[in-house]
């Protein structure tokens, strides 16, 4: 027996950047076919999602799920399927936990192995930039490298170093300009943050109170300063990642305005936690740059609201238990794992934060449709006939508090335990095929694909 589609999506409301109306959704070989108040015809395989937003696949550009090497803290099986639980559909890897880090065509081939074997989204892979690998950029946009991400401070992997001073950042950029390669900055000042360290270091500081004393605002703000200048010289895609505060927002705007071709990146810890959590929480709530005062929490949705952000990734940065441990905790591993609860509660703490029915069109741009468009995804991130059936079934209104033994994670930590949530999300589904539900990984879900930017999509 033929079908119009292989999937209709009946009864649900549809979320685009440009509101939420009801529709239904059309499937034909994993690309949406049709979107429309009704759809005529039958399908293989109808979803009643009556009561459900249709909403468009999360496009994480920020996850470190650390294979080849370091399989053991996250791994491209686990980190995967702890996005699709938390509404994501593609990730794209950073590359410096990693081992070795993804430095050269010959690093990003296993990667990329290693992905198309174990996930069960698409994605994509960052390469590296550090001070000796300038070299190898051309090599890296040839295997099809999203781009490249640099530190300007120490990353905490030893052979993946931060570069550290502005000439060699200038080279690098005017490489990856040539080359056609965004560059991703992890922007804190390591002279400042070595110096306010070294200083608590030597007064004997142990606590997470002193921790956060030795990397102040202004260690972000000043290298944020350096990279969008050095981008407006030379010329290249600059996207700053993991923005923690209004004021690093409003120096990336005032670049954009004066020509630089510069976006920025907040993350859903940014929005739902402020420093007073690292104190209460310890260890799964260290990162870098590190949670901020409320005022500043407060101030991100405000510039959220007003555009300033262009894309939210989680910066999924897990690691084993023993190194989230210790009485020292300037010691401790930093990062946060939060790819599987962070997004959800975003949307839920998004839904009482700003008005009406802004929160979900909002979002849905800064967690799908303008990821696509600036790393250059031209199939991914809108529910539009012709692009790739990548969505989530959400439940508004399903209240229940989150729980750290239901996550997928290679190691159940994450700073949102016991918080109260009141979105779920029921289904994920990448290319049309169901990869997740309440219940869990779909049984015989298809494996992801690696991604390569396509160079004539406007970055």
């Amino acid at each position: 027996m033929s079908h119009d589609f292989d999937l209709i999506v009946r009864g649900g409301r549809v979320v685009t950047p440009e509101g939420v109306t009801p529709a239904e959704v059309g499937v034909v070989a994993g690309r949406f076919a049709g979107v429309a108040p009704s759809l005529a015809g039958g399908a293989a395989q109808e979803i009643d999602a009556t009561g459900l937003h249709v909403f468009p696949g999360i496009l994480d550009a920020h996850v470190h799920f650390n294979e080849p090497g370091r399989a053991e803290w996250e791994g491209l099986d686990s980190g995967p399927a702890a996005l699709a639980a938390g509404g994501g559909t593609w990730f794209c890897d950073m590359p410096l936990n990693s081992t070795p880090p993804v430095l050269d065509a010959a690093t990003f081939a296993e990667k990329a192995r290693l992905a198309a074997l174990k996930s069960v989204t698409d994605f994509s892979l960052w390469g590296g930039l550090v001070p000796g690998s300038i070299d190898r950029l051309p090599e890296l946009a040839g295997a099809g490298a999203i781009g490249v991400k640099a530190f300007l401070c120490g990353s905490g992997i030893e052979d993946f170093p931060g570069i550290t001073d502005a000439t060699t950042l200038r080279r690098g950029m005017e490489r990856a300009a040539a080359c056609g390669l965004l560059v991703a900055v992890h922007a804190e000042d390591e002279a400042m943050a070595a110096r306010l360290t070294g200083l608590a270091r030597d007064g004997g500081a142990t606590t997470a109170r002193a921790w956060l004393g030795t990397r102040p605002v202004e260690v972000e703000l000043a290298a944020i300063r350096l990279a969008t200048d050095l981008a407006g010289e030379t010329r290249c895609a600059l996207h700053i990642v993991h923005v923690s505060s209004p004021a690093g927002l409003e120096i990336i705007a005032a670049a954009r305005r004066g020509g630089a071709n510069v976006t920025a990146e907040t993350c859903p810890h940014y929005l739902l936690l402020n420093e007073d959590d690292t104190l209460r929480l310890g260890a799964p709530a260290k990162c870098a740059p590190p949670l901020r005062p409320e005022a500043a929490r407060q101030g991100l949705w405000q510039a959220l609201a007003a555009g300033l952000v262009d894309t939210i990734g989680s910066d999924h940065s897990p690691a084993p238990p023993g190194m989230k441990q210790s009485a020292d905790f300037f010691s401790i591993w930093g990062g946060i794992s939060g790819v599987q609860h962070g997004f959800p509660l975003l949307l839920s703490t998004a839904l009482d934060a700003l008005p009406g029915e802004q929160a979900l069109p909002l979002l849905s741009a800064q967690l799908a449709a303008n990821v696509a468009q600036r790393f250059r995804l031209p199939g991914k991130g809108r529910i539009v006939a012709g692009g790739d059936a990548d969505f989530s079934l959400l439940a508004l209104g399903a209240e229940h508090t989150l729980d750290n033994a239901g996550l997928l994670y290679r190691h159940r930590q994450g700073p949102y335990h016991g918080r109260r949530c009141t979105v779920r999300i029921r289904q994920t589904w990448v290319r049309g095929a169901r990869v997740w539900s309440e219940d869990g990984i779909a049984p015989g879900a298809p494996r992801g694909q690696l991604l390569r930017p396509n160079h004539a999509h406007h970055a």
